[in-house]
């Protein structure tokens, strides 16, 4: 009996994960760290009440949980505390002032007549209205009105974006000691039980290469894992030596680990992120995104138009990505190898590189069961006489799982956590997590003038300890928004780093299904997150754009989807779990900036714009071919079409509107939210200095023993998911980076 209670046990403590992944933030805190005022906070509460209020409804056919979430409000502790938090935390400084600004306004009459005008005044006295003062249907006026446009002394458009993104992040993400959220029973959503497998050798694969920088006894577990710490008391720096030193671990630096440590090679790997495994993913969507993401998932170009989504855990983007396994386009690789003059791209070595990588991360072209948005794409597109074709995915045939953008909890998608890392560490490999790469070590090369070079890797580890990585050859792998910033401080002058960036730009259409009415069965976030694509013709030879499924908890969901009142906002996200939601994705022309970390301009090209309206239009007709009830795109004004009883005329009508319109800090009417899963091209390769910031073997053309190695190096956007063409472009660097160590052994 004892023993069957100590199995419960471990059943139990399994599910709730990692600590780190845990919710329990639904709760009053004292100790807030916002530094917003008494005043402040309470013009915050205002303005959270009239984005998500308090609405009584007198149906009596309304369940006790809609009736419950109707009648709750954003304005309820600890939503306006919670939400200045996270705007604290990971909004863009500046924005971050001008919201204080707004809010310190509208704590005063004058202020508050300056940025909303005559909604404020009354005959009676005092005859001018603080916006706290106000009823809940002017301030709902008020913010439509920011919504629309600013004024000539604040950007009242950005400042109600950071409101509201920030607002319905929380609302929707807050979850209780018991893992639950008050609003989504009714909105339908629900965080599936796993069953973990509690057997023993169930161990976390990468736990013995693994050292914590925070650790006391760091020198001891660098001892143990055969390496050997020395201190230099003038600097007070701790020094160690490796053969090869990799800051980052996704796609790229995973990689390169795991085919360098097998050639025998002594490697260390730096990451900023936490290690977690299966056993450790709660899927709660909030803390999920706060430890796996960069800058927690709300993380935005300086103009807020493009949110980026960017892993930031060991196995980086591979940890959390949405499994969809794309070989590299041909017309792509002949463009790279014979226009780009890149050869690499252009032989066997190349489609070798492609076939292990399919091999090693358990790549698998066949799906058992699709979930709800896949069926509806596939229907919609068989239902328009257009070509639906299966995405092959790196887990099992059968795997079922719609949170893996949070970390597959059954262990059954192939991250580099999970497959490359394993061989690094098994070879000796040793993973330092949780530690800050500052800049690389270049110095003079006595035999060429024209290059420095690398010898090794300075980080931050635990509370600002300063660590020398010396290495003979240093690799980059932070992502093409991190590593740029990182060559930049390291001294790097090549006018291609840092600028290049593409970013796959995403727009988003949604299509609602009632399940009384559609035979399409299941749910928004049951099943696999992208089983079936989608390739817009054009009249391009080649395709530029492409149609797939997201995989949005409600939080994120209502990030990016319109607000236009209260009600309706509610209304829309009741309908959340039943809501399918498909994006256009296209290979950008346009290009962006990343000099310095977490400042990304970018801009579309007008052949992007082209390209992404003509997805979005193609969209829209799946979801109306596959039955939707209504659908809508994600723009300000709640751009949206009742579907019942209509005919082409009206149909064509509605598409006649469709844009691609600039985002909420643009001057235009209209405006979007746009976003990024995939960014490249920063650090791109290319034939010689002028043409990339490294060559075809992925070093710097400024530095020896300096590499980059991950989707920074891609010449160009590559118009599909980019998994493979990331892990085979690295493969290719690592294996002769490991041929050019044994040559000289």
């Amino acid at each position: 009996m004892e023993q069957c209670g100590e199995e419960s046990i471990m059943k139990m403590e399994g599910r709730k994960g990692h600590p780190l992944l845990s919710g329990g933030n639904l709760r009053v805190n004292h100790n807030y760290k916002h530094g917003f005022s008494s005043t402040q906070i309470q013009s915050l509460t205002a303005v959270c009440e009239a984005l998500i209020p308090s609405i009584h409804h007198n149906e009596q056919h309304l369940t006790k949980p809609l009736h419950s979430y109707y009648i709750s409000s954003a304005s309820h502790p600890p939503f306006p505390d919670q939400t200045a938090e996270l705007m604290v935390k990971r909004g863009i400084p500046k924005a971050v002032l001008v919201v204080r600004l707004v809010l310190k306004f509208l704590s005063t009459r004058l202020g508050t007549l300056v940025l909303c005008g005559r909604s404020c005044l009354d005959w009676k006295w005092p005859f001018i209205h603080k916006f706290t003062e106000l009823s809940i249907n002017k301030r709902e006026a008020i913010l439509q009105k920011w919504s629309k446009g600013g004024t000539l002394l604040l950007p009242l458009r950005t400042v109600f974006f950071m409101l509201k993104v920030t607002c319905f992040y929380t609302f929707f993400s807050l979850t209780d000691e018991n893992s639950q959220n008050p609003a989504w029973e009714a909105i339908g959503y629900n965080v599936e039980e796993v069953e973990r497998s509690t057997q023993p050798g169930n161990e976390r694969p990468l736990d013995k290469g693994i050292i914590q920088a925070d650790e006391p006894t760091l020198d001891q577990s660098f001892t143990h894992k055969g390496m050997q710490l020395t201190h230099n008391p003038k600097d007070d720096t701790i020094h160690v030596q490796c053969d090869v030193v990799i800051v980052g671990s996704g796609c790229g630096g995973g990689v390169a680990a795991g085919v360098l440590a097998k050639a025998g090679l002594k490697v260390i790997v730096l990451e900023k992120g936490h290690y977690f495994a299966a056993q450790d993913y709660t899927g709660l969507e909030g803390p999920s995104m706060n430890e796996m993401y960069a800058s927690g998932g709300i993380f935005s170009t300086q103009d807020g138009k493009v949110i980026l989504l960017a892993g930031a855990t060991v196995g980086g983007g591979s940890a959390v990505n949405w499994s969809a396994c794309i070989r590299t386009p041909e017309h792509v690789l002949e463009e790279w190898s014979n226009e780009k003059k890149i050869s690499i791209f252009g032989g066997e070595e190349y489609q070798s590189a492609m076939d292990e990588v399919w091999r090693r991360i358990g790549v698998t072209e066949h799906c058992v069961q699709e979930g709800f948005q896949n069926q509806v794409l596939r229907k919609g597109s068989e239902n328009l006489g257009l070509k639906i074709e299966g995405v092959a995915r790196n887990s099992t045939e059968n795997h079922y799982c719609g949170s893996c953008g949070y970390g597959c909890r059954l262990g059954e998608k192939k991250g580099t956590h999970s497959t490359w890392l394993v061989d690094a560490v098994n070879n000796g490999a040793v993973i330092l997590t949780g530690c800050k790469a500052e800049k690389f070590v270049l110095v003079r090369d006595e035999n060429d003038k024209y290059r420095k070079r690398c010898k090794g890797v300075i980080a931050t580890v635990g509370s600002n300890k300063k660590m020398h990585i010396e290495a003979k050859a240093s690799i980059a792998a932070c992502g093409a928004l991190f590593t740029p910033p990182l060559l930049v401080s390291s001294g790097l002058k090549n006018k291609n780093v840092g600028r290049n960036l593409h970013l796959h730009p995403v727009l988003f259409a949604w299509g609602y299904f009632p399940e009384s009415v559609s035979e399409l069965k299941g749910k928004n976030f049951e099943g696999g997150i992208i089983t079936s694509i989608n390739k817009v013709v054009t009249g391009e030879p080649n395709f530029r754009t492409i149609i797939e499924t997201a995989g949005f908890g409600p939080a994120s969901y209502a990030v990016f989807l319109p607000w236009v009142a209260g009600e309706d906002m509610k209304n829309q996200m009741a309908k959340y779990s039943r809501t399918a939601m498909l994006f256009v994705l296209t290979r950008d022309l346009g290009s962006g900036e990343v000099r310095e970390e977490g400042k990304i301009t970018y801009s579309l090209h007008k052949l992007d714009k082209e390209n992404l309206i003509a997805g979005l239009k193609q969209t829209l007709r799946i979801l109306i071919a596959a039955g939707a009830a209504e659908v809508g795109t994600f723009q300000n004004n709640g751009q949206r079409l009742d579907c019942g009883g209509i005919g082409d005329e009206e149909v064509d009508k509605f598409l006649k509107e469709v844009m691609a319109a600039g985002g909420p800090a643009s001057g235009g009417k209209y405006w979007n939210t746009y976003a990024s899963a995939h960014q490249m091209s920063s650090c791109r390769m290319g034939g010689d200095e002028r043409e990339g910031a490294v060559d075809e073997n992925g070093e710097s053309w400024e530095a020896k023993g300096l590499f980059v190695c991950d989707g920074s190096v891609l010449p160009t956007a590559i118009g599909v998911n980019p998994m493979i063409t990331i892990q085979s472009t690295a493969y290719c660097i690592s294996k002769r980076m490991a041929e050019s160590f044994n040559k000289y052994r």
